[in-house]
């Protein structure tokens, strides 16, 4: 199904392109080569999931060009740490190289001072790939490995797996190897094209086996070629990072035809993951669901007719009132928590986080965000983010006004800054730290400046317009009365604890979703693409349906307990699943990643917790919002004297 969406849309989008020329979106219009062509090699940066430290491609003595270019980024490029840069590799469309020096000194071998040579041993000890791009394509290294052990499938056939980028080098005891030869391979697809016209090619497929290759076998003429030794008989490129080091930079091209046609030539990359596996959680989560709705179903709302009739029965009903729970709060259910402004904050907060996800996911699963388009996806989230800022307004002022909040102005300003400042501050704490590292990770200071322009520029005023006009609404209707004084609360039960409460209400919609959070990490952590949005929107309904089952359930149990606190409770409890997420971060933590210095674990612990903090806000919105439906719909159905 999502191979087939796929072809319908590139369909579509080819379509268009043939039919206007001025229609083009960045990314995924196709570039048409002729034979000899330059397809130009970039560079995007180094990255290691052990240290979570991109660095830029010339923060290592690699070869220069005569004049170094970086392209434009949008702004998910620049906090994804891209810095796409021009490499002095000569690569033409069909033509192949055999083996050719880099720097421009054919005869003389470039030298690497003491320093330099530490930098290279340091990022082979940690573990660095390079990622390149070829007409918008990654780099990616074929792994070949046997599925099964047995010795007659052994020489059937191999299971391919692509790496994205290439290892910098690779360490032997206590030695360090750099791979100073690549051999480019790139699949072209021929295009059809009418008779007496020149074939156009487009590039489908780019891959690249890296080797470390000894100055001594690597023999170079004067015109920059060199040729390769004997796979046998050659001895790695050794890096001694206590001495000056002298090595040839060199690489070589090979094209080969293929049958994959441009509108798929992604999928290598996409298909890196099991399908399998998904379904698998989806239908997890259905079950789940199903579950829940079933207990929904049983327990409250026989229970609940029940009380209803009993309730509205003319006679007994001084025994009935006697008898259950949640009629008897019918005073209080409704009064004012503690904290109204903070709580219709962070509930206006959710909102936003809400909508922005919601169309995130939705936009994603239709094809409009692929990885072709880079930063794209980052792009969207922050701009909606700030435009969703009328929406989060809007219901939290029409809550704080029903809570007999008074204060506007006060209220506008705290949902506008509330949740963006610590998620501004954390960021900008972590960024400091990324700085003394010099990473191309750390956001640069005029981004962070565009970044508050638009928080106090579209953010702010927009929260304010909808929190003006959420609080001039009228304010929601509640069915009964609330009385003067408050009604005493009886001792609650020890499973009626807040804690309690977190812990058993988060692990049903924790469970609906925790094997596409692996897939999600995976991406985050370990520089995979993550490309299946039509599966994560499935979970997403999925949780939204989950956490407003638990919340009504939770809410339910509380009231018959006659504790009518439920406003922060509730929101407090339909977050539990965050802490389920903050322990599966750690466990990840623990056993997927090597991060062992301080600065990457403190880099994971900071985002977990701006991530776990966005989900609590999320699912605990979700959550509130489906206890308050409930809540006045049970009490506007009993008469109340």
């Amino acid at each position: 199904f999502l191979l087939l969406q796929e072809r319908l849309r590139y369909t579509l989008l080819l379509l268009l392109l043939h039919s206007t020329d001025s229609f083009y979106v960045p990314g995924v219009a196709p570039i048409n080569f002729h034979r000899n062509d330059p397809v130009e090699i970039k560079a995007v940066k180094l990255t290691s999931s052990r240290t979570q430290l991109p660095y830029e491609y010339y923060s290592l003595p690699f070869c220069q060009p005569t004049k170094i270019t970086y392209k434009a980024e949008n702004l998910g490029e620049v906090l994804r740490g891209d810095r796409i840069v021009n490499t002095p590799f000569q690569v033409s469309m069909n033509v192949e190289k055999k083996c050719e020096v880099l720097c421009n000194f054919p005869n003389k071998p470039v030298t690497l001072t003491v320093e330099q040579s530490k930098l290279i041993a340091e990022r082979i000890r940690e573990d660095y790939y390079v990622h390149l791009i070829a007409d918008n394509l990654p780099v990616a290294t074929r792994l070949e490995f046997y599925s099964n052990r047995e010795e007659e499938e052994k020489k059937k056939e191999k299971d391919v797996q692509f790496e994205h980028g290439y290892r910098l080098g690779f360490m032997d005891g206590n030695k360090f190897y750099l791979h100073n030869h690549l051999s480019f391979i790139l699949y072209y697809h021929r295009e059809d094209v009418e008779e007496n016209q020149e074939h156009t090619y487009r590039v489908v497929r780019f891959e690249v086996i890296p080797q470390s290759i000894k100055l001594e076998d690597l023999k170079a003429d004067e015109k920059s070629m060199c040729t390769l030794p004997e796979a046998t008989g050659s001895a790695p490129q050794e890096i001694d990072p206590s001495k000056e080091n002298q090595l040839l930079f060199t690489y070589s091209v090979h094209w080969e035809e293929s049958d994959i046609k441009w509108a798929s030539r992604w999928d290598t990359y996409l298909t890196m993951s099991d399908v399998q596996i998904h379904w698998f959680s989806i239908i997890n989560s259905v079950v789940v669901v199903f579950f829940l709705s079933g207990i929904l179903s049983m327990i409250i709302i026989r229970t609940l007719r029940k009380d209803i009739a009993n309730y509205n029965k003319e006679d007994d009903i001084e025994d009935t009132m006697e008898e259950s729970g949640w009629k008897l709060v019918h005073g209080d259910v409704f009064r004012p928590p503690q904290y109204p402004m903070i709580l219709s904050s962070l509930l206006g907060s959710g909102i936003q986080l809400f909508c922005m996800i919601l169309i995130v996911i939705f936009v994603a699963m239709l094809g409009m965000l692929s990885p072709s388009s880079r930063g794209a996806l980052m792009t969207t989230a922050c701009f909606l983010f700030m435009f969703m800022g009328v929406f989060g307004g809007f219901f939290a002022g029409r809550l704080y006004r029903t809570l007999k909040g008074h204060r506007w102005k006060k209220g506008a300003f705290c949902t506008a800054t509330l949740y963006p400042g610590v998620v501004f501050g954390i960021c900008f704490v972590l960024n400091c730290f990324i700085w003394g590292k010099h990473s191309s990770g750390a956001v640069p200071f005029p981004t962070m400046v565009a970044l508050l322009c638009m928080w106090f520029g579209i953010s702010l005023p927009l929260v304010y317009l909808g929190y003006y006009f959420g609080f001039r609404k009228q304010p929601y209707d509640n069915p009964v009365r609330t009385n003067q004084i408050p009604r005493q609360i009886p001792e609650q039960r020890w499973y009626m604890n807040k804690f309690v409460g977190i812990l058993m209400a988060g692990i049903l919609p924790f469970g609906a979703m925790f094997i596409e959070l692996f897939f999600i990490f995976s991406a985050i952590w370990e520089n995979q693409f993550y490309y299946l949005f039509g599966f994560l929107f499935l979970v997403f309904i999925i949780l939204v349906v989950s956490c407003s089952q638990i919340s009504i359930v939770m809410v339910y149990f509380q009231l018959c307990a006659e504790d009518y606190r439920w406003w922060w409770r509730t929101f407090l409890v339909s977050g539990g699943s965050a802490f389920y997420v903050l322990i599966y971060a750690v466990f990840y933590f623990v056993n997927k990643l090597d991060i062992v210095e301080f600065i990457p674990s403190l880099l994971y612990f900071g985002y977990t917790a701006l991530m776990v903090l966005s989900f609590w806000l999320l699912t605990g919105t979700i959550g509130f919002y489906a206890a308050y439906m409930f809540v006045r719909k049970i009490y506007a159905a009993v008469k109340i004297d």
